[in-house]
């Protein structure tokens, strides 16, 4: 059984493009990415967890519906989309406490016509086609990186298969419920070489994607000359790929030999439109 812990607070104010306030109802993530993880390396030096044995033994906050309770009315009108989650995963796989209190946060906030985004590395649950409890305007989403197993279970471990993941977000989306993608971090190819091409035509089906590049890796850091053609090569990839069916896209900064502000325009313009990008 998954541990529990109470918290004073849970919405908190977020500084991303997409979503301007956040929940993060877990504590830890049995995924146990090894990139590594940003989320858990910012915990362990906030003396929040002690190691990554720690990380990979999540902690529920009992209390997360108690807190909305009392801090919706207070935030209602300052919020215009809660993500789900940053530094956890709201459908963390084979968690089922994880996603019962998952759907029950989405299905409240939704009740007070809050839009949700949702991003997970677990498998989206066929009960959110309800729209009667959890709205019609939420934006679900999985991580996607590579379509090789080999590479997952060294990587993210403790996450679904790739072909899950992908099944589970094209159900949705064939049920009219719009789906994005975040492929970060995307790995080089001294780790691993693949076809981006394939990856990408396996969620043609998507209303918008977002691409960004893998750090803190040392694997990484040896890899820096090349670095930065190889990220270039493979954002103006996904530029492509996206513009040509009508995909709505984000690089996210740094990845880009030249950041500009096409792409952030092309994001916002969307993103005002109450699509996610």
């Amino acid at each position: 059984m998954i541990s529990k812990i109470n918290r004073k607070t849970l919405l908190y104010k977020s500084e991303v493009e997409y979503a301007d306030y956040c929940i993060n109802h877990v504590e830890g993530c049995s995924h146990g990415c090894r990139y590594p993880c940003y989320a858990m390396m910012l915990k362990k030096r906030c003396g929040v967890i002690k190691d990554y044995n720690d990380w990979i033994h999540p902690k529920l906050v009992m209390n997360a519906l108690e807190l909305l309770n009392k801090e919706i009315p207070k935030l209602k009108g300052k919020i215009h989309v809660v993500h789900l989650c940053f530094t956890t995963d709201p459908f963390m796989y084979k968690q089922k406490e994880v996603k019962e209190l998952t759907l029950k946060i989405i299905e409240r906030l939704n009740k007070d016509n809050i839009r949700c985004t949702v991003l997970t590395k677990g498998i989206l649950p066929k009960e959110l086609l309800d729209i009667k409890k959890y709205g019609e305007n939420n934006e679900y989403g999985i991580t996607l990186v590579s379509l090789n197993e080999k590479f997952r279970k060294e990587y993210e471990p403790g996450t679904a298969p790739f072909k899950k993941r992908i099944d589970s977000l094209k159900f949705l989306s064939e049920n009219n419920l719009k789906t994005w993608i975040s492929m970060e971090p995307y790995p080089t190819t001294n780790i691993i070489k693949q076809n981006l091409e394939k990856i990408l035509s396996k969620i043609s089906f998507v209303d918008s994607l977002i691409f960004g590049k893998l750090n803190y890796n040392v694997k990484v850091s040896k890899f820096q000359k090349e670095d930065k053609e190889f990220y270039d090569k493979c954002a103006n990839q996904v530029i492509s790929f996206c513009e040509l069916r009508g995909i709505g896209y984000h690089i996210k900064y740094g990845t880009k030999k030249k950041d500009n502000k096409e792409t952030s325009d092309i994001f916002i313009q969307n993103y005002n439109k109450s699509i996610l990008f």
